[in-house]
């Protein structure tokens, strides 16, 4: 029902879990680490070897609703630099909609976001939440850019 950032207090190993509701996203390792995933209502029987998560969950994080406006803004380079986009709903690949190579940092202003390593919201995603990310690399996603990103909206 909230967020739990070490799931080892509760179970030994985590490799099945059910969504009754809500949007989640969950976590291979402990305090919000590792790659993750988003999970919205419904079975996740065995999500470990379909998602490539052979340790099972260690933390997940409840991603709460959001009504109203959604608003990013996007960077080529870290610290905010190079070319900057703003977005308002889905981004299938920016360098199609936006001839940018590269997005390396974002300042998510309105709403909760799901970032892709790839176009067309394929690879490693990343979830963000209103706040200012300065360095993608920094937050440990080894120098990853983002090709694709969308609004988590009232799906869940």
């Amino acid at each position: 029902m909230s967020d739990c950032s070490d799931m080892s207090s509760y179970l030994s190993r985590c490799q099945s879990c059910r969504v009754e509701s809500g949007c989640f996203m969950v976590y291979e390792r402990p305090n919000f680490m590792g790659q993750q995933f988003f999970m919205r209502r419904g079975e996740y029987s065995d999500y470990t070897s379909m998602m490539g998560m052979s340790s099972g969950i260690k933390s997940c994080r409840m991603i709460p609703m959001h009504r109203g406006q959604f608003r990013m803004k996007i960077y080529e380079r870290e610290n905010f630099g190079g070319q900057m986009n703003e977005l308002m709903d889905d981004c299938d690949n920016i360098m199609d909609r936006y001839r940018m190579n590269d997005c390396q940092s974002c300042h998510v202003m309105d709403g909760h976001w799901l970032m892709y390593e790839q176009p067309q919201f394929r690879g490693r995603m990343m979830y963000m939440r209103p706040g200012e990310y300065r360095s993608f690399r920094e937050m440990g996603m080894c120098g990853t850019s983002f090709m694709s990103m969308r609004p988590i909206t009232d799906m869940c």
